[in-house]
């Protein structure tokens, strides 16, 4: 067991600045991508393009396809196993949540909810994919 002196010199010495020679604790910096599956390439594509989503690599007739966007990836890949049971959501942060919303809606797909502002201080709506993968379409309110 350690001792009060003892445990405030081991948190003084772990707040001293390291030593220039050895390597720095790496960190997470940013999420480069997400990959989610399909059954159906083709379908997909139409409804990621529909929603805006730009095709970086790939496309309707390949097994891999990338959108790029603000400096992440989201990317598709045909996998026998589309789709999925509900497993969580990915979060996009958008330029404007309503204008998006009525986006989706006039290419005839169907969000699970209207827009609406949440206690965190986001602005959202999600929208489900043709496989299952749910989205939330969002921007701070701040």
């Amino acid at each position: 067991m350690n001792s009060p002196a003892t445990s405030a010199a081991a948190s003084a010495s772990s707040s001293a600045p390291a030593d220039p020679t050895e390597p720095s604790e790496p960190r997470i910096e940013s999420l480069s991508a997400i990959t989610l599956a399909t059954g159906d390439m083709p379908r997909a594509v139409l409804f990621y393009e529909a929603l805006g989503f730009p095709i970086k690599f790939g496309g309707s007739h390949e097994a891999f396809t990338s959108f790029a966007f603000g400096g992440s990836y989201l990317n598709l890949i045909v996998d026998t196993r589309a789709p999925v049971n509900w497993w969580g959501r990915v979060i996009i942060y958008v330029s404007d949540v309503d204008a998006l919303y009525r986006k989706a809606l006039a290419a005839g797909l169907k969000p699970s909810l209207e827009p609406s502002d949440a206690p965190w201080g986001e602005r959202y709506f999600h929208i489900t994919d043709p496989d299952g993968h749910e989205l939330s379409f969002a921007k701070p309110l701040r």
